[in-house]
């Protein structure tokens, strides 16, 4: 349904020669209850595919233990045919693969020096925390065996070239990112972690029950990760993705000030060491979209619905936690343009297109210095010119301010001082202001001084060369 293999390799060979490289999602956890290997292990318990899934003995109505899908229900399906049931952490339609049987190892190690082999040059790791799970001891995260699995897994396929590598990795803890991207490459590049992405939820409670953000706590994951992983391991910087809500709805503001607020949510990102992500439109500030439910294909979004109707939730406030935390916010089509579905297809799209199409685009955006295009592209720039966004140390300032979210990047020869206001009133900096020698290097206002009263979401990087 994406296309042929011939549509592949044109697009590994066109993107280099544009010195693109090409990063593949690759999923090792589960497979698609479609796939020939489930196909066989679900005929029967001799057939050598069997041991390739996770089963355990239960029935339909008692399954082998109390383990749930994050997708909601129980993380059992019963199987007729086998006599047993199948563990998926996710879809009833993606069963876990049992990486507890070398077999499976090795034809995964063989599929991924496939595509090496086809020119791919990294690889995403979906939820790849997952595939050491231990059912019958209720774990299905951090399993005894994942850096074991994890290391293998390294030297049987990454290490064999300069290959960039990134793991899902929801249950990490700045511990656990050590051995992850651990420089000596055993294991991966770097990992996205996502504990700065769940500080608006409230303690024991889903994410779909709304809490606001909690900025000073947010500080202090910013800065912990900063300062653990520096010259121990690697971050990733990221904001936005495909599981989550567009953060110019979700922490900016995408009415009034929404191309200040995600200029300066790209600028605190990017002052920061690690590997910065950009997600599709996020570099447009495309927003969060209000549907009926009709119209949302994500499962996860459809389970909530169905599950709350039926608790007694009222629609209105159903649809309220719908829209503000979907993951499908983030999977509407790309806004290419004002044309019809935004220049996304000549088709029907999957998704409808968000309808503030028109006035958020990329032809609109393109050429525009002064756009959070504009804005990307600068910070990309300034990126590649100064090595102290490289390997500067990091220091948080003004850690309990709850407006101002302000650091400080510095190496043996320069210095960047990164300042924030994160919400829309203006504000007075308690900082000294910055002296002359400092360069303004970026800002989401015209006519910056260096005066320390902000503007609504107003950002700057300033650089003293020492």
């Amino acid at each position: 349904m994406f296309g042929t293999m011939e549509d592949m390799e044109e697009l590994i060979q066109t993107a280099g020669q544009y010195g693109i490289k090409i990063v593949m999602d690759l999923v090792l956890n589960h497979t698609s209850d479609e796939h020939r290997w489930f196909m066989e292990a679900r005929k029967n318990k001799e057939n050598p595919y069997h041991d390739y899934y996770v089963w355990r003995d239960g029935t339909a109505q008692e399954p082998p233990n109390e383990l749930k899908s994050c997708f909601g229900g129980s993380a059992w399906e019963w199987m007729p045919e086998a006599g047993q049931c199948y563990l998926h952490q996710f879809s009833v339609k993606q069963p876990d693969l049992n990486w507890d049987n070398p077999a499976v190892r090795k034809e995964i190690y063989k599929m991924i020096q496939w595509w090496m082999e086809k020119g791919i040059s990294g690889f995403r790791l979906d939820v790849i925390d997952k595939i050491a799970k231990e059912p019958d001891k209720m774990v299905l995260k951090n399993g005894a065996n994942l850096h074991n699995y994890i290391r293998e897994l390294s030297k049987e396929t990454f290490q064999k070239g300069n290959y960039l590598t990134v793991g899902e990795t929801w249950g990490a803890t700045p511990e656990i990112a050590e051995l992850y991207s651990n420089p000596d490459g055993s294991e991966f590049s770097m990992v996205f972690q996502f504990e700065h992405m769940c500080l608006d939820r409230q303690e024991g409670k889903s994410k779909w029950d709304l809490a606001p953000l909690d900025f000073i706590e947010l500080k202090k994951v910013l800065s912990k990760w900063q300062m653990r992983l520096h010259k121990k391991g690697w971050n990733s910087l990221f904001l936005n993705n495909h599981d989550l809500p567009r953060i110019v709805s979700r922490w900016g503001n995408d009415k009034q000030y929404r191309v200040e607020s995600a200029k300066m949510l790209a600028i605190l990102l990017h002052g920061m060491q690690g590997t910065p992500y950009i997600y599709q439109g996020e570099e447009l500030g495309m927003t969060n979209a209000a549907y009926g439910i009709e119209e949302y294909r994500d499962i996860e979004t459809l389970n909530l619905y169905k599950e709350r109707f039926e608790n007694g939730y009222k629609e209105d406030e159903i649809m309220r936690s719908v829209h503000a935390m979907s993951r499908d916010n983030a999977r509407t089509p790309m806004q290419w343009n004002d044309g019809e579905n935004a220049g996304f297809t000549d088709g029907k799209p999957w998704m409808k297109v968000n309808p503030n199409y028109k006035e958020i685009n990329a032809s609109q955006q393109i050429g525009d210095e002064d756009s959070i295009f504009g804005c990307y592209k600068e910070l990309i720039r300034l990126r590649k010119k100064y090595p102290v966004f490289v390997e500067g140390d990091f220091q948080m300032l003004l850690m309990d301010d709850e407006n101002i979210f302000a650091y400080v990047r510095e190496d043996e020869s320069s210095q960047l001082l990164v300042i924030c206001n994160f919400y829309d009133q203006t504000v007075k900096c308690s900082l000294e202001e910055p002296d002359s020698s400092m360069k303004l290097l970026i800002s989401n206002y015209k006519n910056t001084d260096h005066t320390i009263v902000l503007h609504p979401y107003e950002a700057r990087i300033y650089l003293n060369a020492k």
